[in-house]
């Protein structure tokens, strides 16, 4: 069947290399770059027939890969830390360009070839990274928008770096050919420019109007595809103009819907490259050459640590900043994988070259996972070696004679809730946060913050919590919880504590540390869902709040049960069930219309009390024995289920009610 068998083939093999990758926590393409391996020309087993094929189609891969990259670039997102994008980056490359270029020139490599290897090294990995940071729910972060910006100005360096670097072969002889490159590029720019913002919205209006989502998706395709053909074809790279195309179309309306329909696309094209890639890896060769190897991802690592942990200290930023992004940017991208191919078809590097590069980008990715994970453990050895300075104040609403206030740690979603609840009842409160953007927030909102790591003595000391009623912990790391709660139980153990658990299992570790309350919001979530979908079921208001207070019991009893006996802790779910309002509307044929609440003896048949009533819209609270109960009167009692159940015997009432808490009344 040819190239048909060897593509199902590619397929399945990817899926299994994808799973098993996905199993261990590690991006997809460390599976394709296997299922590479396993069918290629250097390993026993089924092969690919058609290598040749493959590597063509895999091409289109790198062509959507950068169309999508285009179609997502946004200025905006790089606005809030501009400097370190803009300035840091190319700082960044331009430093790791010098250790490849090192490196591998003492490993006896031509000129040529160590600046190949030296803007391979260069990149880092956004998929990676966004895979992490998703998985560690720190997307929001300030250290998360300075790795994603920087990666973002390493992809768009990917463009000129695969126009400049294949003209670099002939490098002693001049730069003709740069200079004509870089003229045939900017005169591309220019008509597409020009044409891109005229002809294309033109173009996709119509077959928006049309209706036809299949035409849409083949046009977007046939852009995409069309114009790095173009680009091709004067002379210029497939993918440079594929990147061009996604840049001019982000702008237009069309660009977030173009952008969701050629993912799926993209990923396909771009994992049979992945796994084009493997297919020339040579594992007999990694073997031999694993000394070399490891010292290369020795070199690679630990100096693009420091350059990025420098660059990021050097722009301001402090705390754990700079250790997160030098432990988050140290590895090699996926796009060292489109220059190395490039490089190799331009025979810029050999097949030895080749294969080294990329064993130290797969080594250096699988490392990313487990060594990020050392980065609080790291942090807190940094602090304990080299102290930082005590954390300064950032307003003068903090005063050094605060008395029962709360501390806040943390200013995610969590925590802004609860300092602007305690900001409108005017209560004490100092906010603990280490997000620059957050301090910017607190400020402008008038709160008091302290700069700082809230496992820190210094900093819980500056926050007052000597003095403090309640530590508030609302940090999502577990790890994060854990370490605060256990330094303020070291420096108060009567302090009050109340935090955010990563999970349920954690409930238990915390209960160890004597924290008083723990709430978990994807468990409290979960419960609102089971209580909205009961609703749905018609099941009683009371009946779904007394299953919702077993589950959350339940669900808590690791961290309630130092505080409260069981049987005390169920009698006083119990009351606030029977202390619940449960509203009956009166009708003509109720026993007890046209009767004053003393003649009806309510209380006394049926053990309720009554509340309120309300009559023509007049709401009357703790009615007098005089009022008399008319039809269509809502009457509002509370009592236990047995009492409700007489009292709607009384009544001639339906069972069902509905219910709102005493505190809504």
């Amino acid at each position: 069947m040819g190239i048909a068998a060897d593509i199902a083939l590619i397929l399945i093999v990817a899926l299994i290399g994808g799973m098993i990758a996905q199993r261990l926590g590690q991006p997809l393409i460390i599976g394709y770059l296997a299922a590479g391996i396993i069918v290629g020309p250097y390993t026993a087993g089924p092969t690919v027939s058609e290598i040749h094929d493959i590597e063509i189609l895999a091409e289109i891969g790198v062509a959507l890969l950068l169309f999508a990259l285009g179609l997502e670039f946004n200025f905006h997102k790089l606005a809030k830390v501009k400097w370190i994008a803009f300035i840091g980056t190319p700082i960044q490359i331009g430093l790791s360009i010098l250790i490849g270029w090192w490196a591998t020139v003492m490993l006896g490599w031509n000129n040529t070839a160590a600046l190949w290897a030296g803007a391979i090294v260069a990149l880092s990995s956004t998929m990676v990274i966004l895979k992490i940071l998703a998985a560690q729910g720190e997307l929001g972060s300030l250290a998360s928008r300075i790795m994603i910006s920087m990666l973002i100005i390493q992809d768009l360096a990917v463009v000129p770096m695969m126009l400049i670097l294949p003209e670099l072969n002939q490098i002693e002889n001049g730069m003709n050919n740069l200079i004509w490159a870089a003229l045939r590029a900017f005169v591309f720019l220019a008509v597409m420019v020009v044409v891109g913002t005229r002809v294309m919205p033109y173009l996709l209006r119509r077959i928006v109007q049309w209706g036809s989502r299949e035409l849409f998706l083949v046009a977007i395709t046939a852009i995409g595809l069309g114009i790095g053909y173009g680009t091709y074809l004067v002379g210029l790279s497939f993918a440079f103009g594929a990147f061009v195309a996604g840049m001019v179309l982000s702008d237009s309306e069309y660009s977030h819907q173009a952008l969701s329909d050629i993912v799926p696309l993209r990923d396909i094209f771009s994992m049979l490259f992945f796994v084009s890639v493997g297919m020339l890896i040579n594992p007999l060769f990694l073997w031999q050459n694993s000394p070399t190897i490891l010292l290369f991802v020795v070199i690679v690592t630990v100096s693009k640590a420091i350059i990025f942990g420098g660059i990021t200290h050097f722009f301001g930023y402090r705390g754990d900043i700079p250790l997160t992004v030098a432990l988050g940017l140290f590895q090699i991208g996926e796009f060292a994988f489109v220059l190395a191919r490039v490089a190799l078809d331009k025979q810029m590097l050999d097949s030895n070259q080749y294969n080294l590069v990329l064993a130290t980008a797969l080594v250096t990715m699988i490392l990313t996972p487990i060594v990020m994970k050392l980065r609080d453990p790291l942090h807190s050895l940094k602090t304990r070696i080299w102290p930082e300075p005590l954390p300064h104040v950032s307003n003068e609403l903090l005063d050094v004679t605060i008395q029962n206030h709360a501390i806040i740690v943390g200013y995610g979603r969590v925590g802004q809730y609860t300092a602007q609840l305690l900001q409108r009842l005017n209560l004490s409160f100092v906010v603990i946060e280490r997000d620059q953007n957050r301090l910017d927030e607190l400020n402008a909102a008038g709160m008091p913050v302290i700069y700082g790591d809230g496992a820190s003595v210094e900093v819980l000391h500056a926050a007052g919590i000597d003095h403090a009623r309640l530590v508030l912990i609302a940090v999502g790391s577990a790890f994060d919880v854990e370490s605060i709660a256990r330094r303020a139980r070291e420096l108060v153990p009567s302090v009050h504590i109340v935090a955010r658990a990563a999970k349920i299992s954690q409930i238990e570790v915390l209960r160890s540390l004597g924290i008083h309350e723990v709430v978990q919001p994807e468990f409290e979530a979960g419960l609102e869902m089971m209580r909205q979908t009961l609703l749905h079921f018609d099941v009683s208001a009371d009946r779904i709040e007394q299953l919702s207070d077993e589950v959350r019991a339940a669900a808590y009893i690791p961290i309630l049960s130092p505080h409260l006996q069981t049987s005390l802790l169920s009698s006083m779910v119990q009351t606030r069930i029977d202390l619940a309002l449960h509203w009956y509307t009166l009708t003509a044929n109720a026993s007890i219309v046209d009767q004053s609440l003393e003649q009806s003896a309510i209380r006394e048949k049926s053990g309720v009390l009554v509340i309120a009533v309300i009559k023509r819209g007049e709401v009357q609270i703790t009615p007098n024995a005089q009022t008399i109960l008319e039809a269509d009167d809502i009457v509002a009692v509370c009592g236990t289920f047995a009492q409700r159940q007489t009292f709607e015997q009384l009544i001639k009432h339906p069972l069902s009610s509905y219910t709102l808490a005493t505190d809504q009344l």
